[in-house]
């Protein structure tokens, strides 16, 4: 046994308890209330390149516009129901992160909301975690360096792949409102099943499969 084998053990191990927690902690929650993955994604003007075709011997072109501006795509994704709310920013900071929870806010209104996410600092920042309680919202912590339990994260990957690779936009907007459009166009049960939510290997395929929650 290596010297890192009994570390990556142990990680394994507090992710697995985290995860039962999490869990726990869910099948307790009242009826009506909404259970949102959120996360964030960058969009790039440059595209990101996935595949090809071109004539043998023929090189494979991909125009590009020289500028590589930036837009941060803030979401979250019920996981009962796949509603989806998204919301572009110029930047992934707490402040941004803020603007994206009073968004929220007023998507949910009066209903209870609990937040699966990761811990970064736009995330943990002192003023983000303040108006998270301001607005009645409940974050829990996903374990670290697992993206994977993330449903938003393989919606976004096809999200990109379906709207920005391979191909040029004239500006970062056209891109960013192709790019949402595309993910508000999916129908739910779709957003779901592109997120692996209805798979039965899904770390929360124990509660997407019970009707705890109705639709939002």
């Amino acid at each position: 046994m290596s010297g890192s084998d009994p570390a990556t053990f142990s990680s394994l191990t507090h992710s697995a308890r985290k995860k039962r927690r999490i869990l726990e902690r869910l099948m307790t929650l009242p009826s009506q209330t909404a259970v949102l993955f959120e996360d964030e994604t960058d969009l790039r003007l440059f595209p990101p390149l996935r595949a090809g075709w071109a004539r043998q011997g023929e090189l494979f072109e991909t125009r590009i516009s020289g500028s590589n501006a930036k837009r941060v795509v803030f979401g979250s994704l019920n996981v009962r129901t796949g509603h989806r709310v998204l919301l572009a920013q110029p930047h992934g900071r707490a402040e941004n992160f803020c603007a994206f929870l009073h968004h929220l806010r007023g998507r949910y209104r009066r209903w209870p909301v609990v937040l699966l996410l990761d811990e970064d600092r736009s995330h943990t920042a002192n003023a983000s975690e303040i108006l998270a309680a301001a607005l009645k919202f409940e974050l829990i912590w996903l374990p670290t360096r697992s993206p994977e339990l993330n449903g938003l994260e393989a919606l976004w990957g096809d999200g990109k792949d379906h709207v920005c690779a391979n191909r040029q936009y004239e500006t970062i907007h056209q891109e960013t409102e192709q790019f949402l459009e595309y993910l508000y166009g999916l129908m739910p049960r779709d957003a779901l099943r592109k997120a692996g939510l209805l798979s039965e290997e899904f770390w929360l395929h124990p509660i997407v499969s019970k009707d705890f929650w109705r639709p939002a």
